[in-house]
């Protein structure tokens, strides 16, 4: 066997191609390294048909760059590898990890970047049944992202994707994951996307290519000189200018269809004259797939079955594994690739341990080239012989995918449950149930082991709800172990509230919980089926009527616990029992063990001490259950905490900090998995920016698309109520109150009656006051009063007593006001302080006490800019004037002349954050950190972060 008939015409080997026309753009990305190496972060973006150039750019740029002070990390999407999560970034990231000792690892993938280890290996993967969290992902992306910053703190990077378009769908979600924090890293990306063709996600590449950063560049055709290069390489001789111009009409200047056309050509044995031309037909590109063809049918059939082989098995494939799929022993398969080398189809990798083709598009016209049921065929043959070599499960069920007909066979679906518990370990359940579906007989038909549904199920919990209801139902009469039989009961609770079917989940839980072998675990279903009763009207009335919340006991178990959150949530809600909430729920969170209590029912406990008008307490155990659900990775639960912890804040008045909260909620949670919650964040978020005085950004949070769903949960609302405010503000008092009345009989609907759990009552009060019904607002405000006294709830009673006043005049306003203040004195609703303090600073200066007015309005000027409420900082400024008196100018030094964003970047780094911590936390660049910080030194008269200490204590910083 010799190596076949070397030709040398159908030339793509990269490194002996000549590069032409093509000097702009290298010249671009070589000052984009330059950049990048000089700490500046950009991302370049190549676009182009098949065959313009980009692969062999960007070979010619890693080529040219230096091997000292930088790093270059590569990879190429793979059409065959796409379904598979993190196949990109593995092959960017693996070659690295094995130059790494052990120490050296340990440090890289520590603190916020560990979460990267699941993305970089599976090594280390769940129990049998794994419980998939739909938002697992975004905690793999984000661990990626600080192991990326780490490798960048110790020299800049330069990353190379080739073919993105063809890159699996979580390391496109990286990719576009990095590309929006870039800025400030020494991190040059780079990646290549061709047109015309469907990309795995095309929005999330437009996504990469709408960055500020983002430098498209867009490789043209090649001109007639550039022709002329090309005709000399594979001819050995030069052509004239008119044999150049029609190559350029017949292929538009796309160099891999000159180089296709020359073939031709040289393959047919006609020279490079506008002559030999005339036998060219195809001026659709066909000659591609006609050169491609030619070469293989001017080598032995053995060429053919290794190229057909390679093409199954995909580029780095195993050489043995593909001889025998290609039916060749070892010697004569070696061949074979060396007479497909020799003529420019395909490249050795790893000194010969590996081949690939040339380009992508050989690969594609030898696969198009097979019937679909012998390609079919083909890759369960490939499946198999990868299994006998020990491939690694996802490689084995890449080509299972690909086969016609369910993988029933024992060791195929052996091999889809391992492949789905990787990619649910790695953040891809999308693909984990597509695995698991692999595994369902036709027709209908259950499978013969019940664990393949009930992973099926969980799989399917955060991706089709409806399907995952289905298949769990159908494993719950099969499974008996405790553990299991909770997980699926809790799962599939879950599910149907997710469905829109929270009464079902109630009676299932009622009708099944008490079939669990466990008591403790029993009674964690029962505190879920408290909390999935708060979802559902009906539940919830019937709840209420019958369930006798006793929330007294000690809580010595995660049961009991649990149980005693749900009941101290429920009962928190109405002001009778708000102070004994409170005192249930801290008992809660005193003895809860981390790791071993839910955070579901910490959250909730958290949330029945912000009810009781104890933002302060609440915040703090917001605080931890962030923290742990950030470890675990349960992200949905983590922008959950976020955006109630942002209720804390701004009923704090840190409204900056309010903000960063709905901010970091609103980006870590796609909005499809917020479903029916998505209200209670955006809520928060137009309140917080109406008092900060961004009424376009209150507006255009308003204006969003919510769920039909959200309609029909408590958590509307509280949208009902901020977009009432919202009217009111926009001087719209019916439109207003129309929301405002529908929140409140909607509220009372829910039982939510307590004053200090949303604030409709208030803004309906001053919407009657703008309408000229000061009744109507009293009868609001002094029923407020009632229930507030009753519960000992000092905000909202402070929130009250100043409503009440506006419907008095004289020395009842005043003494209203008095007593409002006096109520709030010692709070830590600053807010609320702050607006009673204009409030009563006005009613003053109306009662003809300017001196005190002056004073009190003063003071509720300094809190109104402390606070960052631009709004009534306006309204202060503004009574202050009619006093008579001049406001002091705002100081331009000092810690009192910091703006809130400031103060709160300013906190976070003398608690020791770096600039990226704080940018992460607050979704913000590292550039407007930087910028903050510039600005808090020269305030504060400091030369950097150290010398904050003396401004803000570390231990407070965060608060």
């Amino acid at each position: 066997m010799t190596d076949g008939i070397p030709t040398d015409a159908f030339e793509c080997q990269r490194d002996r191609l000549t590069l032409v026309n093509r000097e702009e753009e290298l010249s671009s990305l070589s000052a984009l390294v330059q950049d990048a190496r000089a700490g500046s972060g950009g991302i370049a973006l190549l676009e182009g048909v098949v065959g313009i150039g980009k692969s062999l750019l960007l070979h010619r740029l890693v080529s040219t760059l230096p091997t000292e002070g930088l790093r270059v990390l590569e990879a190429r999407g793979d059409a065959l590898e796409r379904d598979f999560p993190f196949g990109v970034v593995r092959q960017l990231f693996e070659p690295l990890l094995a130059t790494l000792d052990a120490p050296e690892l340990t440090r890289l993938l520590g603190c916020n970047a560990r979460t990267a280890a699941q993305a970089l290996s599976g090594e280390t993967l769940p129990g049998d049944v794994v419980v998939p969290t739909e938002d697992m992902s975004y905690a793999v992306l984000h661990g990626l992202y600080w192991f990326t910053c780490n490798l960048a703190a110790e020299a800049p990077l330069v990353i190379v994707v080739d073919d993105a378009h063809c890159a699996d769908m979580a390391s496109l979600r990286f990719l576009t994951h990095l590309a929006r924090r870039i800025e400030g890293l020494p991190v040059l990306l780079v990646l290549s996307q061709r047109t015309g063709d469907e990309a795995t996600d095309a929005a999330l590449l437009g996504d990469i290519a709408g960055q500020p950063l983002c430098r498209v560049l867009r490789p043209g055709p090649l001109t007639c000189h550039g022709i002329g290069q090309l005709v000399k390489t594979v001819f050995g001789r030069e052509a004239d200018d008119e044999f150049h111009e029609a190559c350029l009409a017949i292929t538009g200047g796309n160099p891999l269809l000159v180089h296709s056309l020359l073939t031709v050509l040289l393959l047919g044995g006609r020279p490079p004259t506008v002559d030999g031309l005339q036998c060219i037909t195809a001026h659709d590109g066909a000659f591609l797939h006609e050169a491609v063809r030619a070469v293989l049918q001017s080598q032995p059939e053995s060429a053919s079955a290794a190229a057909r082989a390679l093409a199954v098995m995909g580029d780095d494939a195993l050489p043995e594994v593909c001889a025998r799929l290609a039916g060749l022993d070892d010697a004569t398969h070696l061949a074979a690739l060396r007479a497909l080398r020799a003529n420019g189809l395909v490249s050795e990798v790893d000194d010969g341990r590996r081949w690939s083709f040339n380009h992508g598009v050989i690969r594609e016209i030898i696969v198009a080239d097979l019937p679909p049921e012998q390609l079919a065929e083909e890759h369960q043959r490939a499946a198999r012989l990868l299994l006998d070599a020990g491939a690694r499960a996802e490689q084995v069920a890449g080509h299972l995918l690909l086969t016609t007909r369910p993988a029933t066979e024992d060791w195929a679906v052996s091999v889809l449950r391992e492949a789905a518990r990787e990619a649910t370990f790695r953040g891809a359940p999308a693909l984990a149930v597509d695995l698991l579906r692999r595994c369902l007989p036709e027709e209908g038909q259950p499978p013969e082991d019940t664990l393949v549904l009930v992973e099926l199920g969980l799989a399917e919990a955060g991706v089709d709800p409806p399907a995952s209801v289905r298949h769990l139902q159908a494993a719950l009469e099969h499974v008996r172990e405790p553990s299991l039989r909770f997980r699926l009961l809790s799962s599939l609770a879950s599910g149907l509230i997710r469905s829109g079917q929270s009464l079902q989940a109630v009676q299932l839980l009622a009708e099944q919980a008490p079939t669990v072998g466990d008591a403790d675990l029993r009674r964690l279903l029962e505190g879920q089926r408290l909390m999935a009763s708060a979802e559902d009207l009906k539940s919830l009335a019937v709840t209420l009527r019958e369930y006798p919340f006793d929330i007294s006991r000690p809580g010595i178990t995660p049961g009991e616990r649990a149980l005693i959150a749900a009941g101290a949530g429920l009962c928190s809600v109405r002001a009778d029992r708000a102070q004994e909430s409170a005192a249930a729920a801290r008992r809660v969170l005193e003895s809860s063990v981390p790791g071993i209590d839910s955070p579901f029912f910490l959250t909730t406990a958290a949330t029945a001490l912000l009810y009781a008008g104890l933002p302060g307490e609440a915040d703090a155990a917001y605080e931890r259950v962030i923290d742990a659900t950030r470890q675990s990775q349960r992200l949905l639960l983590y922008g959950l905490c976020q955006a109630l912890r942002a209720e804390a804040r701004y009923r704090l008045g840190a409204l900056s900090e309010a903000l960063a909260a709905t901010r970091s909620a609103l980006n870590v949670v796609p909005p499809r998995h917020w479903g029916r919650t998505l209200a209670l964040p955006v809520a928060t978020q137009i309140h917080a920016l109406i008092d900060s005085g961004d009424l376009a950004g209150a507006d255009a949070a308003a204006a969003q698309a919510f769920p039909s769903t959200s309609l029909d949960t408590w958590q509307w609302n509280e949208f009902l109520c901020a977009r009432g405010r919202l009217r009111l503000t926009h001087q719209d008092p019916k439109g207003a109150l129309v929301d405002l009345l529908e929140a409140g009989r909607r509220q009372h609907q829910w039982t939510r009656t307590s004053p200090a759990v949303s604030s409709w009552w208030f803004w309906a009060g001053r919407a009657h006051l703008a309408l000229g019904a000061p009744a109507l607002a009293r009868e609001l405000a002094e029923d407020a009063v009632e229930r507030a006294r009753e519960g000992n709830l000092t905000d909202a009673l402070g929130a009250g007593l100043r409503l009440l006043a506006t419907t008095e005049s004289g020395a009842g306003k005043l003494g209203m006001l008095e007593e409002a203040l006096s109520v709030l004195d010692g709070s830590p609703a600053r807010l609320e302080r702050a607006h009673a303090l204009v409030d009563y600073g006005s009613t003053l200066h109306a009662c003809g006490r300017t001196e005190a007015a002056r004073e009190t309005l003063r003071q509720g000027l300094d809190l109104a800019y402390a606070l960052g409420a631009t709004r009534l900082h306006a309204q202060a400024n503004d009574a202050l004037l009619a006093t008579g008196a001049r406001p002091r100018r705002v100081t331009s030094s000092g810690v009192e002349s910091l703006t809130p964003s400031e103060a709160q970047v300013a906190r976070m780094a003398a608690a020791g954050e770096t600039n990226r911590e704080i940018a992460e936390e607050l979704f913000v660049t590292q550039r407007t950190v930087e910028q903050h910080l510039t600005s808090v030194y020269r305030k504060v008269g400091v030369s950097g972060r150290r010398g904050l200490g003396a401004f803000f204590d570390p231990e407070n910083a965060t608060k």
